[in-house]
């Protein structure tokens, strides 16, 4: 079963990062500490990668799966709803749900009901902010 959710087409436009940064709220580094900033990054990156790659990719997933059903819980629950972003957030988890099936290990079925038991909160949701919106 296909989830197309109504209003994932209907995507506020968000603020680009770029437009909040200005010279002002970069931090400024010296040129002596350049070098040393850079390394230490690039070393953070490198110890991160690794451990990551460590960890089996079906637990990365299924991690990232979560985090998207969540994202979708956060903006139904916003005031007001923003039930384009639910959407999107939604159909993304049906994409991974449904594609990746079997795949996605012992935590499939958890996923796949979580998938099914999320129209019971955003089809009120919907309902009521049209109700609202027609008020």
């Amino acid at each position: 079963m296909k989830y197309v959710w109504p209003g994932g087409s209907a995507l506020r436009a968000a603020t680009p990062l770029r437009d909040e940064l200005s010279a002002d709220t970069i931090p400024q580094v010296s040129s002596e500490d350049t070098e040393s900033v850079v390394e230490d990054a690039q070393n953070a990156i490198n110890d991160v990668r690794a451990r990551l790659a460590e960890v089996p990719a079906e637990t990365v997933v299924v991690n990232h799966v979560m985090g998207l059903y969540e994202l979708a819980a956060i903006h139904l629950g916003s005031e007001p709803p923003r039930l384009g972003e639910a959407s999107l957030a939604i159909d993304a988890v049906a994409c991974l749900v449904e594609g990746l099936g079997s795949r996605l290990g012992p935590d499939a079925p958890t996923l796949v009901d979580a998938l099914s038991n999320i129209p019971l909160a955003f089809v009120p949701i919907k309902a009521a902010t049209a109700a609202a919106q027609g008020e």
